[in-house]
């Protein structure tokens, strides 16, 4: 996953204090009482003191989520995130990966949980609906914020990206999950014992198309990642509470799940099935390059990768025989050109060759021209738009490295 998206999910939650309340927001905020009445009732956890609170509006959000990433994340590693992205294909050369995902980030604002304040927001120009459906979400967190230490929790994933989104989606699965509970009893029903989450969180995405126009026109990889951690997120937290009954809300918190697999297959979080460390092959004349960045490609970024590039029916499949993924990113000491180094291991060594046979394809989809200059069963070598590149299969361990200089370098890998 981007690692710009993790803080900005987690940074989102932390706005500045706006100006006083209208007679609109006072009746809003007046339900807070009745509405941690209930959700310490669904889920056993009282709530420990009051929860400060306050408006906000669009404008102030969009000037607190530039000043926080700037305090965040410097230009260089944004830099870094957005070339990652480019060299696999999961944006376009043009996009600029700080501005929309800042302006998305806006767009998509309807109420945050500050936990490090300790205190919520609400954007005055949400419809009133939502806004009271905004206040239970993030009531939710406060209330996990204060059993759990929200902010503690999320760093402590923070060396993985997969871990990372893994914790992302406890934290906004949870508060899904609560808020539609809460919805559910104000109607008379309630989502425990249900079957149906998987089409109603479908139909939930479906309902919002068109509404969003800087969400509509992002690219896949940046909706799917943003969406994940509320829609799956929120099957993971049903499935954990149809297992364990109210002490799930507790044990996704105190045994987080290691992996965005462990929330698509809740199973594999049971059974804890953890994903493989794999290293990423360095690229020939390595002291020739700076390392600009490195991290985690989890079975989420391979599902998308496939569906990306035409794959949609083999995708989830194909997928979920992942076992472990990392890339780094190397530049040229004269900054003359980037090498993608990538590497995934797999359940089995025909996942593996599977596997293998569709990045080929991938490769040959993002880029504009691809000249192939050997193939055999188990690597695939030649040329692309942003120089040479070598594919390897071994076992159940696929490899690449793309954007080298020369034939010479691909050749010299092993």
């Amino acid at each position: 996953m981007s690692r710009i998206l993790i803080p900005l999910m987690a940074m989102a939650a932390t706005l500045a204090p706006a100006s006083a309340q209208s007679d609109q927001n006072s009746a809003l905020f007046g339900q807070i009482n009745e509405i941690t009445t209930e959700l310490t009732r669904i889920t056993g956890l009282k709530f420990l003191k009051k929860v400060e609170y306050a408006p906000i509006t669009k404008p102030e959000v969009n000037k607190f989520l530039r000043d926080r990433l700037k305090e965040e994340m410097s230009p260089e590693e944004i830099r870094a995130e957005e070339l990652v992205l480019k060299k696999f294909g999961f944006v376009p050369a043009d996009f600029d990966l700080a501005s929309n995902t800042i302006d998305l980030f806006t767009e998509q604002a309807a109420a945050f949980y500050d936990f490090r304040k300790k205190k919520l927001f609400v954007l005055e120009s949400a419809p009133g609906d939502l806004q009271r459906v905004a206040l239970v979400h993030e009531l939710a967190h406060a209330l996990a914020d204060q059993h759990f230490r929200l902010e503690k929790y999320i760093r402590k994933g923070s060396t993985n990206d997969d871990s990372s989104l893994a914790r992302m989606a406890v934290m906004e699965g949870q508060a899904a999950w609560l808020m539609s509970e809460y919805m559910a009893r104000q109607m008379g029903q309630s989502l425990k014992g249900s079957h149906g989450m998987a089409d109603m969180v479908r139909r939930t995405e479906e309902l919002s198309a068109g509404q969003f126009p800087v969400f509509d026109a992002a690219p896949l990889y940046i909706k799917e990642t943003m969406l994940f951690p509320y829609t799956y997120g929120l099957l993971f937290q049903h499935a954990v509470l149809e297992r364990l009954g109210q002490e799930g809300f507790s044990e996704v918190f105190r045994r987080p799940p290691s992996s965005a697999q462990q929330i698509l297959h809740p199973e594999k979080y049971f059974a804890n099935l953890e994903s493989t460390t794999t290293q990423a092959p360095k690229p020939p004349r390595a002291k020739d390059y700076k390392l600009l960045t490195e991290g985690t490609l989890g079975e989420l970024d391979h599902l998308i990768l496939l569906r990306q590039f035409g794959m949609q029916a083999e995708a989830p499949e194909l997928a979920a025989h992942w076992r472990g993924g990392s890339y780094q990113l190397w530049e040229r000491k004269d900054r003359r050109g980037t090498v993608l180094s990538y590497a995934s291991d797999w359940d089995t060594a025909e996942s593996a060759r599977r596997f293998m046979a569709s990045y080929a394809k991938i490769l040959k989809k993002k880029w504009k021209k691809m000249e192939t200059s050997s193939e055999t069963p188990g690597v695939l070598s030649g040329r692309g738009d942003d120089g040479y590149f070598v594919l390897r299969l071994s076992d159940s361990r696929v490899s690449s490295l793309e954007g080298m200089q020369s034939a010479e370098e691909a050749t010299a890998v092993r």
